[in-house]
């Protein structure tokens, strides 16, 4: 397979047409950005780590059930894609506070809701990304309520599943972000990416971060940390092989 023109560039990834029609080739960058792209840094190694971090844990959902638009790695800093039609609304899961919603309802760090919050934003970076409600996002034709529905049951569906992948990689998987697409024929999928860039993870024991936040906050090296999640995952792959 071999990849044509170039369909788009994001933040962190761009994303080329194949010879196929219904196949994306993705090409992870080494480029971090805070403040919806506001601040925007290259950091050299991050994309080889977000593809294998991101290829680890799509294999994982999609073993377990959850239709992916994932394919495989072809590459440290690529894979392929099923082509899909991405739905514009980014769909956060939260465990514990952190984040945006700590400082709206000023609740203590990390503490742990008796079940997980589900939020939708708006995809804009014109709009900074607002949250909308699922009224909202039916009015504006962006969904149906059947489809918000859907969007909800699959988004806390990934957080159990991911959930327990972190957590046997000593991690607690405090909130993270999610996008879904349609394909031809309408059928809703996981899309995008799940990486320490859309997660927030921090040690089980120390609650030491292990994601984006050290590079939003200036508080520590990031391709180390990302380093560390990796080296994690693929240990903890490593040792249920040996156990089963």
């Amino acid at each position: 397979m071999k990849k044509t023109t170039l369909i788009k560039e994001g933040k962190a990834k761009r994303l080329y047409r194949t010879d196929e029609e219904d196949v994306v080739w993705v090409e992870y960058l080494d480029q971090a950005t805070a403040l919806n792209g506001k601040r925007r840094e290259q950091v050299i190694g991050k994309g080889a780590l977000n593809n294998q971090i991101d290829c680890i844990l799509f294999e994982m959902l999609g073993a377990k059930g959850i239709h992916t638009d994932f394919i495989k790695k072809i590459s440290d800093t690529e894979q392929l894609n099923y082509k899909v039609d991405i739905i514009p609304l980014e769909v956060v899961v939260r465990n514990a506070a952190a984040g945006s919603f700590q400082r709206k309802f000023a609740v203590p760090y990390l503490r742990e809701f008796d079940q997980p919050i589900v939020e939708f934003f708006y995809k804009s970076d014109e709009l900074d990304d607002p949250f909308i409600n699922t009224n909202q996002a039916v009015s504006l034709k962006i969904i149906s309520y059947a489809e918000g529905e859907i969007l909800e049951n699959l988004a806390l569906q990934i957080n159990r599943l991911l959930k327990e992948r972190f957590r046997q990689a000593r991690l607690q998987l405090v909130d993270f972000k999610v996008e879904f697409g349609k394909t031809a024929d309408g059928k809703i999928m996981l899309a995008d990416e799940i990486s320490p860039d859309s997660c927030r993870l921090v040690d089980l024991t120390t609650k030491t971060s292990l994601d984006k936040d050290v590079f939003r906050k200036k508080t520590g090296n990031l391709v180390t940390v990302y380093q560390e999640v990796l080296r994690r995952l693929i240990n903890s792959r490593e040792e249920a092989h040996v156990q089963s």
